[in-house]
């Protein structure tokens, strides 16, 4: 059985969904509570390698000092061709890795079920291809990527963050949404920092629970993929 190793950056920021769907189709998760001090390999011994989101920039390595392994885990994944997955803090440590520019606090912050466009180069895609032209996702983010590593696929897009999603060879990608939270996530918001940027924690919930149903179809099938991805 392949295996999967998953660097978890928060409490809070566990696999959910997205790895319940992965371990039905194949790999199995070896899920490393790196923040709350669990060591990672000096070496990936793993098919392929999830990172996920957290409050931190890639390379935050004061207040985050499991970052700097993680960093050295994932290039040494692409530099193999083995499969990188990352999501939101993981998908800006991808094009961080890569050669890409991510920025603190850059541009209007995204938070709740938001709309996704995807983009011509996903025809091709191993994991995006065929998907709805438009699909929502959880999102949760104030940083941002400012510019792909270079050579790297542009996927997906948002009106206020241009890259949603973008693979860096043949078999690593990075997603800035969340595609292991549902409706229930938005739910879990502390209220009064939804408030603090403007918006209406309640609507919040309301927009994730309407728009449920179809997304988790899109991200669920995009698991499948990936899981067959780690497992040739």
């Amino acid at each position: 059985m392949s295996r999967l190793l998953v660097v978890q950056n928060g409490p809070d920021g566990g696999p959910g969904r997205f790895g319940d769907w992965l371990t039905s189709d194949g790999p199995a998760l070896d899920v490393v509570h790196a923040y709350a001090g669990a060591p990672l390999p000096r070496r990936l011994a793993h098919e392929g390698v999830m990172v996920l989101g957290g409050g931190y920039l890639p390379d935050d390595d004061v207040r985050a000092p499991w970052l700097a392994p993680t960093r050295a885990l994932v290039a040494e994944a692409v530099e193999r061709g083995a499969p990188v997955f990352g999501i939101c803090l993981g998908g800006q440590l991808l094009a961080h890795v890569a050669g890409g520019t991510v920025r603190a606090d850059h541009g209007e912050p995204e938070f709740g079920s938001t709309p996704l466009t995807l983009r011509a180069e996903a025809g091709s895609d191993p994991l995006f291809r065929d998907l709805p032209e438009r699909v929502t996702a959880v999102e949760h983010h104030v940083d941002a990527v400012t510019a792909l590593p270079p050579g790297a696929a542009w996927l997906m897009e948002s009106e206020r963050c241009p890259y949603q999603a973008f693979r860096v060879g043949d078999r690593a990608w990075g997603v800035q949404f969340h595609p292991e939270a549902g409706a229930d996530r938005a739910r879990s918001w502390a209220p009064e920092r939804i408030r603090a940027k403007g918006l209406d924690p309640a609507e919040l919930s309301r927009q994730a629970e309407r728009d449920e149903t179809a997304a988790e179809v899109v991200w669920r099938e995009v698991a499948r993929r990936f899981a067959a991805v780690v497992g040739t």
